[in-house]
């Protein structure tokens, strides 16, 4: 298992599908499955019946994961970068590969 490269919190760039381009805030990270939530991207949308709990029912619109492979770290350009880890003061650190400007505060 690798290590994650992408967190939450972390702004991501979408790579490939049909949110191509759109940039967002990952919500949710499962490095188990190899999936992120982005915030605003991949929306599914879901047709609930009423219930006594939700008595309007309609259209419930929530973010569906995406793949890790299909996003990417964004840099402080907004252009996307690859991560790599480096040690600095004997701490394991994210480090931007198009930078070199590191990533974890």
């Amino acid at each position: 298992m690798a290590a994650a490269r992408i967190k939450k919190g972390d702004k991501v760039i979408v790579l490939s599908g049909k949110d191509k381009g759109k940039t967002g805030t990952v919500s949710l990270a499962m490095p188990k499955d190899g999936k992120v939530v982005v915030d605003g991207v991949n929306i599914a949308t879901r047709h609930r019946k009423p219930t006594q709990a939700n008595p309007q029912g309609g259209l419930e619109r929530t973010a569906a994961p995406l793949h890790i492979s299909k996003v990417a770290h964004v840099t402080a350009d907004g252009k996307p970068t690859r991560v790599r880890f480096e040690t600095q003061d004997g701490k394991k650190v994210r480090v931007a590969v198009k930078t070199g400007e590191k990533i974890d505060g």
